[in-house]
């Protein structure tokens, strides 16, 4: 699909759809002329992605609500949300900074799933349109307050959300601090190549790691790093999800190691394909892990379209730091001090299958 690309069909359009907390919100539909990506500042969230199959058949490719406003008090599940402050789970909901310790809000049994109760997906950003010869897109800015959740310092992000003519959907974080703290900030869209004509059991995947960190009680990590080779989670060439699913008998919500360390390398981290349809995402990031996600735990859940999302209706594929890492000295480290700047790339790239 990155043939005969026509950068003159690259448009973006915005509208105010309503108001939280005193706040207005957007809804911004981005198109490049074979592809449609909408948006809003509401969380950061990625509301739609409306790609072809491989006979030009325009569908939505993420699990969605109906109405931008629905996201307001309906968005359980974190639907196409930037999530943070700190993405994944903390142990114990709480980690220690130089010697002193921050106890967080616990919203996951002990521990803290998402940044707390309020994290960045519930936000309202501040949003500014941008177009270039090669993309166009929504550059949002939220800050975090000292003690927000829990959290030490006043935490800026800058988030960049941009469809290119390329059939590429970029995102790129940015924060700064004024006081040392942790932050892992990624997006957690729900895919489905099928466009929700049923589940993903027939999509395959690949994830370029050859390990994961296992996790005990409440899915914190124990600090192990764990290979993936002749087990259910072997992804390292393409397998069917399905057959996966069958061998682990359960669900996955695992972390993949796709770095040992911190680094600015943009690296393919996954491939998703569909062989009915022909539609493939493959996906990049500079973070050091994938959490791998196949919706669990979304049951009888009302989507847009009149469509009841079950469980394994769709994948997550979250680039992110390793899970509890503050509490993990081994891992790659999330904290970041004055002066320092947490960046954060994403991309997820689609395709039809050759």
């Amino acid at each position: 699909m990155k043939e005969n690309k026509d950068v003159s069909s690259l448009s973006i359009t915005g509208e105010k759809v309503g108001t939280w907390e005193d706040k207005d919100v957007f809804h911004y539909t981005l198109q490049n002329g074979r592809m449609q990506v909408e948006l809003t500042n509401y969380g950061g969230i990625i509301s739609r992605i409306i790609v072809p199959d491989q006979n030009g058949k325009l569908e939505n490719v993420v699990l969605a609500l109906e109405e931008i406003p629905d996201y307001f008090t309906k968005n359980g599940p974190y639907l196409g949300a930037a999530v943070g402050r700190y993405a994944n789970r903390i142990g114990g909901a709480s980690f220690r900074l130089d010697g002193e310790t921050f106890q967080i809000t616990r919203n996951n049994g002990e521990n803290t799933l998402h940044g707390g109760n309020k994290g960045f997906g519930v936000k309202v950003w501040k949003p500014e349109i941008y177009k270039r010869d090669d993309a166009v897109g929504v550059k949002m800015t939220y800050l975090s307050v000292d003690g927000e959740e829990g959290f030490p310092g006043n935490l800026e992000t800058t988030l960049w959300m941009e469809l290119t003519s390329d059939n590429e959907l970029k995102l790129r974080f940015e924060s700064t601090t004024d006081k040392k703290t942790v932050v892992n900030l990624t997006n957690h869209s729900y895919f489905n190549l099928n466009g929700m004509t049923g589940d993903v059991r027939d999509h395959e995947l690949q994830i370029f790691a050859d390990a994961i960190t296992p996790s005990g009680p409440g899915q914190i990590p124990t600090g192990e790093i764990k290979p993936v080779a002749d087990t259910p989670f072997d992804f390292q060439t393409p397998k069917n999800l399905g057959a996966q699913l069958d061998a682990l008998g359960e669900g996955f919500d695992h972390n993949y190691v796709t770095k040992r360390e911190n680094s600015s390398e943009l690296k393919k981290i996954a491939v998703v394909t569909h062989p009915e349809s022909g539609r493939v995402m493959t996906v990049f990031s500079t973070a050091p892990g994938v959490q791998l996600y196949t919706a669990n735990h979304v049951r009888n859940f009302a989507g847009a379209d009149r469509k009841t999302y079950q469980p394994h209706w769709a994948l997550c594929l979250e680039p992110e730091a390793w899970p509890d890492s503050p509490n993990k000295p081994s891992f790659p480290s999330t904290s970041l001090a004055p002066g320092g700047k947490y960046v954060h790339e994403i991309v997820y790239e689609f395709g039809i299958e050759e």
